[in-house]
C-alpha cells in the first residue's frame, strides 16, 4: 500500500494552521493539570505538594519516552517532506512498539523505586503517603503516555494537529468528572482522595490513546503490523536513537536539573513547595503560546529541510520568533499583574501568595529566554543538528542554573524567587547561544533524509 501525505506542509503553510490547534491542545492539557491542583487544594494542601513532587519524577520518565517521540517528529516530518511514503508504515510500527516496551519497563521500575525517589527529594512525612499512592497508579500506567506521545507526533507531522486538541478536551472532561466523583461527589465515601485523582488520570490516558489510534486508522494515515519489522529494522532504530538520545538527553538533563532545584525548595518548607506548585500552574499558561509556535515551527522546518528547502526553513524560524517573543512577554507580564488574585483560586495562605508574587515577577525574564530556547532548539533538532543543543544545555543548566539557583535561593536567602533567578539566568544565556547557532547556518547540510528523486512512471 502506498501511503500518501494527506495534508501537505510547505513554506507557505500558515503557522496558525498547526500552531492554533496545538495551542488549544496544550492549553486544555494545562487546564487539566490546573483543575487537578485546584480540586486538590480545596481537599488538602499537603496533597497538592505530594502530587507535585510525584509528577516531577514522572515527568522525568515521560521525557525519557521522548527519545523515540522526538525522533519520530524529526524522521516522520523529513520523510514526508522528501515524499518517501513507502517507508512510513515500518516507521510507525517501529516507534510504537519500541515505546510500548520501553514504557512498560520504566513504569515497573518507577513503582519499585518510588520510595527512595521521594526520599531523595526530601518529601516531608505529611506528603509522603499521598505521593507514593499517586505514583503506584499513575506511574504504574505511565506506558500509556509513552504510546500516546508517539501517536500524537505521528498525527501532528501528518497535519492532523486538531486531533490533539479534541483529545485534550475529552481528557479534561473525563478527568474533571472523575476528580469530582472521588473528592466531592457520590464516590467521596470511598475516601480515596489522591488515589481517586490518580484513577481519573489513568482513565483519561486510556481514552486518549484509544482515540489517537482510531483516528490514525480512520483517516488512512497508515497501519501497524509486526510483519513490517521482519527483518528487524535495526539500522533505522539506531538512526532514530542517535537523533532522539541527544534531544531526550537535553530534556532529561533539564528535568534532573529541576529535581535538584526542587530539592532546594523542599528544604525551605511546605509553604515554599506549594508556592512553587501554584506558580508552575500559572506559568504554564504564559508559555503555552510560545511552546505551540515552537513545536509547529519544528514540524514545518522538518518538512522544508526534508524537501531540500533550507533557505525557506531559515526564514520561517525568524518569522516565528518575531511573532512569539512579544506575545510571550505580554502574557507573562499580565500573569504577574493578576497573580495576587489568581493565586487565591488555589489558596488563602498569605505567606504562599507573597512568595509566589516574587516568583511570578522573575518569570517575566525567564519566559524571554525560554521562548528563544524552545523556538531555536526545536528548529535545530528538526534540521538534524541535534547534538549542539544538548551540549549547550548541559553547560548552562548545571554551570549556571544550579549554581545561581543555590547561591541566590539559599546562600543569599531569596528563597523560591532566588531559585527561579538561577533558572532565568540559564534560559536567557542558553537562548542567546542557540539563536546564534541558527543565525550562523552551521545546521545546514545535516538532514537525515534526501528528497526522493522521481522515477520514470511516477505520478
Amino acid at each position: 500500500m502506498k501511503i500518501k501525505q494527506t495534508k501537505e506542509i510547505t513554506e507557505k503553510t500558515p503557522l496558525l494552521f498547526l500552531a492554533g490547534p496545538m495551542f488549544l491542545e496544550m492549553f486544555l492539557s494545562i487546564l487539566l493539570n490546573n483543575v487537578d491542583t485546584l480540586m486538590l487544594s480545596h481537599y488538602s494542601e499537603n496533597a497538592v505538594g505530594a502530587v507535585g513532587n510525584a509528577n516531577q519524577v514522572m515527568n522525568l520518565l515521560i521525557l525519557m519516552f521522548g527519545i523515540i517521540a522526538t525522533a519520530t517528529s524529526v524522521v516522520v516530518a523529513q520523510y514526508l517532506g522528501a515524499k518517501r511514503y513507502e517507508e512510513m508504515n515500518k516507521i510507525y510500527t517501529l516507534v510504537l512498539m519500541v515505546n510500548l516496551v520501553f514504557g512498560l519497563a520504566l513504569s515497573t521500575l518507577l513503582v519499585l523505586v518510588k520510595k527512595p525517589c521521594m526520599g531523595l527529594l526530601r518529601v516531608s512525612g505529611e506528603m509522603m503517603p499521598d505521593a507514593l499512592a499517586y505514583i503506584d497508579l499513575v506511574g504504574g500506567f505511565l506506558f500509556l503516555q509513552a504510546c500516546f506521545s508517539v501517536m500524537n507526533q505521528i498525527l501532528r507531522c501528518n497535519g492532523y494537529t486538531k486531533v490533539g486538541m479534541y483529545i485534550s478536551l475529552i481528557v479534561n472532561v473525563v478527568n474533571i468528572i472523575g476528580n469530582y466523583l472521588f473528592l466531592y461527589g457520590p464516590l467521596e465515601y470511598l475516601n480515596l482522595g489522591v488515589r481517586g485523582v490518580a484513577l481519573s488520570t489513568v482513565a483519561a490516558r486510556v481514552i486518549a490513546l484509544a482515540v489517537a489510534i482510531i483516528v490514525f486508522y480512520k483517516y488512512g494515515i497508515g497501519r501497524f503490523s509486526l510483519k513490517l519489522l521482519r527483518p528487524f529494522p535495526g539500522k533505522l532504530l539506531l538512526q532514530m536513537v542517535k537523533i532522539g538520545l541527544p534531544s531526550a538527553g537535553e530534556s532529561m538533563s533539564y528535568n534532573l536539573y529541576q529535581l535538584v532545584l526542587l530539592s532546594f525548595v523542599n528544604s525551605m518548607g511546605n509553604d515554599a513547595v506549594n508556592a512553587r506548585v501554584y506558580c508552575q500552574s500559572l506559568i504554564s499558561f504564559a508559555n503555552v503560546f510560545s511552546n505551540s509556535v515552537a513545536m509547529s515551527t519544528q514540524i514545518i522546518t522538518g518538512h522544508l529541510v526534508g524537501a531540500g528547502n533550507e533557505d525557506g526553513a531559515y526564514r520561517r524560524v525568524w518569522s516565528s520568533i518575531r511573532l512569539s517573543l512579544p506575545i510571550t512577554i505580554g502574557l507573562s507580564t499580565v500573569n504577574w499583574i493578576l497573580c495576587p488574585y489568581t493565586l487565591r483560586l488555589f489558596t488563602s495562605n498569605e505567606r504562599i501568595i507573597q512568595l509566589a508574587f516574587w516568583v511570578m515577577l522573575v518569570d517575566i525574564v525567564l519566559e524571554v529566554g525560554r521562548c528563544m530556547n524552545m523556538t531555536f532548539v526545536c528548529s535545530l533538532k528538526a534540521s538534524g543538528d541535534y547534538v549542539f543543543p544538548l551540549l549547550v544545555g548541559l553547560c548552562t543548566m548545571w554551570g549556571i542554573g544550579v549554581t545561581a539557583g543555590y547561591g541566590m535561593g539559599i546562600l543569599a536567602g531569596l528563597g523560591v524567587a532566588g531559585v527561579y533567578i538561577g533558572t532565568a539566568s540559564d534560559e536567557c544565556i542558553r537562548g542567546l547561544i542557540v539563536m546564534g547557532r541558527w543565525r550562523s547556518g552551521k545546521w545546514r547540510g545535516k538532514a537525515i533524509v534526501q528528497k526522493k528523486t522521481p522515477e520514470a512512471g511516477d505520478t
